[in-house]
């Protein structure tokens, strides 16, 4: 054992720079699921604006850009900061009506109305929204409704699970597949959750898909004797309820930036490799429509979009027939990006049942594709195969 005097430099007496920055994440993490880092987002920039212009006014400097310019902008935000904490962190703030009802829209109308909520009111789901959102939450994770034959489950907690970036959540559905690791169930659970998510879209409500911003410990504690760490694997949760107007102002930028999506021609290919786009515009393609679209919009975690498309055609009677379309995603990430695709099949079908164009979804191995080396990426999963017979 070492002397003192012989202690290496990186002991707690002298913290290394990993020590630092661990305890920097643990802090940040501490504001994040307190739900205080939101509104210290605001106020920090405030504080940068403010120090500018007092830099400014101790220099004897008086011009607009140096001193008030900072300073309005800087009061403002630290102004701002102080009505979120008070309407959101404390919820003083109106009674905020109920939402309408969307059935008015068409399903791709609906699906691209539908944004991720961060802010909710405090109520509850009305008992006749909450039933129907059961209803659906029943009939799309039924065995028969699946592609792959892992059980899937969406339990519904009714408790402030602590998460992040969401504020005034305290309905939720916890997407859960078995615990071995199990592909095809985390495609499901996207694909499930998000017909779900489009149900509660109709109804008027909002919903938040959460991944890495929650808290596992938070969500199995409220879980108790449902869940089971032995078969059970918690996938995400998501978020429901109605949509309040009072919403942070560090969030609120946030959905400006997230709110991006790549064009079709990065997404859609007419080779297995997915490097050639896809004429989406061309026949027999274009009767297709408005399903590339959704697929576009669909949402993933961070933003990322992991899940790219090839259309597969063959040449039938001196015409052009769409065969099939096969999915892939684009990182090895063995949670997310199959759950963003299953999100994608979700729409993908949605649309196709609204046009009427029959099809189904099946895993196809390598050879019934007709590709010979498989590359690591993108990663197959599974394939939309045309059914003209229907």
């Amino acid at each position: 054992m070492p002397q003192p005097e012989q202690l290496p430099r990186n002991h707690d007496m002298y913290p290394t720079a990993r020590s630092r920055r661990a305890r920097l994440w643990r802090l940040k993490l501490w504001l994040q699921f307190t739900g205080w880092l939101q509104y210290l987002i605001t106020t920090s920039v405030a504080i940068v604006f403010l120090v500018v212009s007092a830099a400014g006014w101790l220099i004897g400097t008086w011009q607009p850009l140096l001193f008030w310019l900072p300073l309005a902008i800087g009061l403002l935000l630290l102004a701002a900061a102080i009505f979120d904490v008070i309407t959101v962190k404390w919820g003083v703030r109106p009674t905020e009506p109920l939402p309408q009802r969307r059935d008015d829209l068409d399903t791709f109308d609906l699906i691209r109305a539908r944004r991720s909520c961060h802010s909710f009111q405090s109520r509850d789901l009305t008992a006749t929204d909450g039933a129907e959102l059961m209803q659906a939450v029943n009939e799309y994770t039924r065995h028969d409704r699946l592609i792959g034959a892992g059980p899937i489950r969406l339990e519904y907690v009714a408790a402030p699970l602590t998460i992040w970036p969401g504020v005034g959540a305290h309905e939720f559905l916890v997407a859960i597949a078995p615990h071995d690791y199990d592909r095809l169930a985390l495609v499901d659970v996207g694909r499930s959750l998000q017909k779900v998510v489009l149900q509660a879209t109709r109804m008027g409500a909002g919903t938040c898909w959460i991944g890495p911003g929650a808290d596992q410990s938070s969500v199995v504690k409220h879980l108790g004797n449902r869940f089971d760490p032995e078969k059970d694997h918690v996938v995400c949760v998501c978020a429901v309820g109605y949509r309040s107007r009072f919403t942070p102002l560090s969030v609120r930028a946030m959905e400006r930036v997230m709110h991006r999506r790549l064009p079709l021609k990065s997404l859609f290919f007419s080779d297995p490799h997915c490097e050639v786009p896809l004429a989406v515009d061309v026949a027999p393609l274009s009767s297709f429509g408005r399903c590339y679209e959704v697929c576009q919009w669909s949402p993933s975690s961070y933003n990322a979009q992991t899940t790219r498309c090839a259309a597969v055609t063959e040449l039938v009677g001196g015409e052009h027939k769409v065969v099939r379309f096969d999915f892939h995603t684009t990182t090895t990430s063995r949670f997310y990006a199959p759950v963003a695709l299953g999100i994608w099949c979700a729409n993908w079908e949605t649309g196709c049942d609204t046009l009427g164009i029959p099809g189904n979804f099946a895993v196809l191995p390598a050879d019934a594709r007709g590709v010979g080396d498989v590359p690591e990426l993108p990663h197959y999963d599974m394939s939309w195969i045309a059914d003209p017979e229907k």
